[in-house]
């Protein structure tokens, strides 16, 4: 699909639904084409007044707290990607034949002629990392690129700005993916897949064909995790351009059409003259930073991603070791007698804990918080050898103890019931007690934060803080 497809946006009716970080661009950025704005929102709080107040200032209409009812001669929605399909405002838009766009959508379509390519990444973890190594490597190639998406710069704001880029790196969430039917990736790739939002897409089967709308229309890669079969089927599943390639990435050594790795090196078997027999060596695994397996497997996946788009394999090398991952990815806080402090608190679900637990021996795991529907089971009895111990914390701590009793039932654990501000203090000190020189004490929770927190950088600056504390 070319560009603009909706050339002509004045006094057209378009309802955006909700305010928040996409909703106040799109709101803009559709008045200053022309178009009739309404804003409806189901919060009316003080945050929501003020971002009203703001566009209400430029001309827009504003309703907080009905989010539900479709305003009179809406012509078209676009919706903020948290908005969940089964909304009955969703329902009055089908049954009057409304599109609904979300803000990834209306970003593809008012892209200018020419405008630059997408190199799209998806996957239940790994997301944010993979785009910002691919922004890197694609820097170190000179291009000039962006992190956008669900992460950094509002792709709105990439497309609609001055700044002109060559390629951009795009993170996008399930949610975004669903809202966005016309997205033609230039590459994509699914990083993994596993249940996770399974409140809101309603079943794993719904929540797969999100994933995989990445891959309709690529023209020149379909990039999968050949550990995670299901991502290799979300590809034979896609429409794509003729001659797109699907290239693996492994952690073992790449067959032809893959990367992977062999002796300490991240090497290419897909974009080399002859990949039956040659591969390039594109960087050692030390030059990616944290060098635990998951990461190394993003590092692959953004080097796929980069490689389909033409960059040489020293920008690879220089990408990733110019590279510096966000805080609470696996970050190392501190050693205190002899026992290394991690905070993982990016791990808002089960299968990010799982990756994290996977790379250290013998673990005192601190875990527990909003399960968002998910079980533990599975993660418990594949981490339980590494495990010396657990401190739970947070509401549905329960549903891990339950796991634990029935996959690990000898391991020590510690039930926190409190959830003030100085449980995290209690929980680490609980850990350093469970703890042996050589372990190490980990917040990778499996659960989302907001029970306790604002958000996961405030549980990890918590955990950070309070073992600071114990250092001192």
């Amino acid at each position: 699909m070319g560009s603009g497809q909706v050339t002509d946006w004045q006094g057209k009716h378009v309802t955006v639904a909700g305010l928040g970080v996409s909703g106040v661009p799109a709101a803009k950025a559709l008045h200053g084409l022309g178009a009739k704005v309404t804003v409806v929102n189901d919060g009316d709080d003080a945050r929501a007044r003020e971002q009203a107040a703001e566009l209400e200032a430029l001309g827009v209409t504003v309703r907080l707290g009905d989010g539900d009812t479709l305003p009179d001669g809406t012509e078209l929605i676009v919706t903020a990607p948290g908005w969940r399909p089964d909304k009955p405002l969703f329902a009055a838009a089908d049954a009057a034949g409304v599109p609904v766009w979300g803000d990834v959508e209306l970003a593809w379509r008012l892209r200018k002629p020419g405008a630059a390519d997408w190199l799209a990444v998806t996957g239940t973890n790994g997301k944010t990392t993979t785009v910002q190594m691919l922004a890197s490597i694609l820097e170190a190639a000179g291009l000039r690129t962006a992190a956008v998406g669900n992460i950094g710069v509002s792709l709105l704001d990439a497309v609609l700005g001055d700044e002109e880029y060559d390629v951009l790196a795009v993170e996008l969430s399930s949610y975004q993916l669903h809202w966005a039917p016309s997205l033609r990736a230039h590459s994509a790739a699914v990083l993994n897949l596993a249940p996770d939002h399974l409140d809101w897409h309603g079943s794993m089967e719904a929540y797969a064909k999100d994933k995989g709308r990445i891959y309709e229309g690529n023209r020149v890669a379909c990039v999968y995790n050949t550990a995670d079969k299901a991502t290799e089927d979300l590809v034979r599943e896609a429409d794509v351009e003729e001659g797109c390639r699907a290239i693996g990435f492994t952690l073992g050594t790449p067959g032809p059409s893959q990367l992977g790795v062999v002796d300490g090196l991240l090497v290419d078997r897909a974009f080399v003259e002859n990949r039956q027999k040659n591969a390039q060596e594109l960087a050692e695994v030390a030059d990616v930073k944290p060098a635990a397996p998951h990461n190394i497997a993003n590092a692959l996946a953004a080097a796929a991603l980069a490689r389909a788009y033409g960059v040489p394999a020293s920008a690879v090398r220089e990408g990733l070791r110019n590279f510096t991952p966000d805080a609470h990815r696996i970050a190392h806080v501190a050693d205190v007698d002899g026992v290394a402090y991690v905070d993982d608190s990016k791990a808002t679900n089960t299968h990010a804990a799982q990756a994290s637990l996977a790379a250290y021996d013998s673990v005192v795991w601190i875990a527990g918080g909003l399960a968002k529907g998910a079980t533990f089971d599975e993660l418990v009895a594949e981490a339980a050898g590494r495990l010396r111990g657990a401190v739970l914390i947070g509401r549905d701590r329960a549903l891990i103890r339950e796991a634990l009793a029935r996959h690990a039932p000898e391991v020590p654990v510690v039930d926190l019931e409190r959830t003030d501000t100085g449980a995290m203090l209690q929980a680490v000190r609980e850990a350093r007690r469970l703890a042996r020189p050589g372990d190490t004490v980990l917040l990778a929770p499996a659960c989302a934060s907001m029970d306790m927190f604002a958000n996961y950088n405030k549980r990890g600056d918590a955990f950070a803080q309070a073992v600071r504390e114990l250092g001192a």
